[in-house]
């Protein structure tokens, strides 16, 4: 158990840092900096947006639970 949780653990990790890179930028800021602030016709649709809010939000929670998982693991072992 103690392997699937940190196999699970660094796997949504890295999922979730590219999750949210993939995001848009929404204003100003470091992304702007680096050519994030150029609008692009060829941009995502509102569905893609969405869908992708819900990947990061369900892999958050997955990370969330391994966590725990750990932490539990770690405090009574």
């Amino acid at each position: 158990m103690e392997l699937f949780l940190d196999v699970l653990l660094v796997a949504t990790s890295v999922l979730l840092v590219l999750l949210v890179l993939l995001h848009r930028a929404k204003g100003g800021g470091l992304s702007s900096l680096f050519g994030g602030g150029v609008q692009s016709s060829l941009s995502g649709s509102t569905v893609v947006e969405k869908n992708l809010d819900r990947i990061t939000i369900f892999t958050a929670v997955v990370w969330l639970i391994a966590i725990l998982g750990v932490g539990f693991e770690i405090k009574f072992s």
